[in-house]
Order: structure tokens, then sequence, then C-alpha cells
């Protein structure tokens, strides 16, 4: 079975001073038990100390279990795997900005993780692929997903590389083969990724710029 886990960004922890998006799985004693969404739900913690820049007269109505929010990354210990964060030092813009982004990132991610689970793939090893080097590419891959629609060939070409001979499966024919039911009203175009993970390509003229683009 492939493991469908993965972080949605290549760094394995998050910087300091960046606001990230949690979810609140407990409360104890010192402060409340956290969830970072983005790194594959690694833990983090918040003290209560850090949940409001006035005297807390009520924890329960400044952190509820199940609660998601975005909080600040005070300290990162990666040799021990501790992240503190704090709610009280996320000003209004880093709120936003961090909405704006994890909401990418979640539509991003549930399109990597459904072409893993349907190609039977290790989610990491498509975003090793992928997923990343379009985040490096254009600061953030739902930028590339969306120019996908109307310029595939700047996304994908250099994702892709070709097949210069038939394997011992015959991929290159089969390529040949599915190219070639194509024609001038309706081409097709496939290139290889990284098997089994093909882009195929089609465009229509019925409708002008409308095309369709899909990852088999």
């Amino acid at each position: 079975m492939p493991n469908l886990e993965c972080r949605m960004y290549e760094a394995k922890y998050p910087e300091v001073d960046m606001a990230v998006m949690i979810q609140v799985k407990h409360i104890a004693d010192m402060g409340a038990y956290v969830s970072l969404l983005e790194y594959n739900n690694i833990e983090g913690m918040i003290l209560f100390s850090e949940l409001s820049r006035r005297r807390i007269r009520s924890v329960s109505s400044l952190i509820k279990v199940g609660r998601q929010e975005p909080v600040m990354v005070l300290r990162v210990d990666r040799d021990k795997g501790y992240i503190d964060l704090s709610k009280r030092r996320v000003s209004e813009e880093d709120i936003q900005a961090c909405e704006e982004r994890y909401n990418k990132s979640k539509l991003v991610h549930s399109i990597m993780r459904h072409v893993a689970e349907t190609l039977d793939l290790d989610l990491e090893d498509l975003y090793v692929h992928v997923g990343w080097p379009l985040y490096r590419k254009y600061g953030h891959a739902f930028e590339a997903f969306k120019l996908i629609v109307t310029d595939p060939d700047s996304v994908l070409d250099p994702l892709t590389r070709e097949v210069k001979e038939d394997g011992p499966d015959g991929q290159a024919e089969a390529m040949r083969k599915a190219e070639a039911a194509g024609s001038d009203d309706c081409p097709v175009k496939i290139k290889l990724v990284a098997p089994p993970l093909y882009v195929l390509t089609t465009q229509t003229l019925d409708k002008v710029g409308e095309s369709l683009n899909n990852l088999i």
C-alpha cells in the first residue's frame, strides 16, 4: 500500500517567526498541544502565557479543542522535535496571509493525494517529482496549477522527460499510440514524469480557450 501521508512543503519544519495553521488537540496543565496541519500534523505546544497579551480569565474562551487557527512559531528544536508556538504574537496581517496560504496548500494537497491514491504512489514521491519543484519555481504550486489550464507545456515540460525507446512493458509504444489517436481538432500529448506517473494533455477546439488537462 502506498504511503499517503506527507507534509505540504519541502521543509520538514516551519521557520521561526512564521505563521502556521494548527488544530488544537488537547489542553494540558501548562498549555495546549496542537497539530501543525501543513506539516503532516507534527506536534507543537502553546503555553498558556502565549495565549493572550491580556490577563487570562478563562482559558476555554481563548482556545478550544478542535479549533483551527493561525499561530506564530517561537522556537523549533529539530533534534528533539519540539515546536513552541504563540497565539498572542500573531498579527491580523499574519493571520490573513496564513489563511490564504493554507487554503491554497490544502487544495493542492487534496489534488496531489488523489493522484497518488489513484496511481498507487507514495505521496511524498509525488511531491518530490511534481509538487515541491512547482513550489520552488512558482512560489506556490497553486499558481502553477492555475497556469496549467491555459499553458500546460510551460509548467509540465520541466517536470517531464522523453522516453527514447520502449521499456520492457511497452510504455513508449503505448504513449505513441495514444498520441496518434489525437487529431488536429483534438491533439493529445503524453509525457512521462516518473513511472507510473504520466501527464496527458488534450485540448478541444470546439470552444475557444477550453481545455482539459489531467494528471493520470
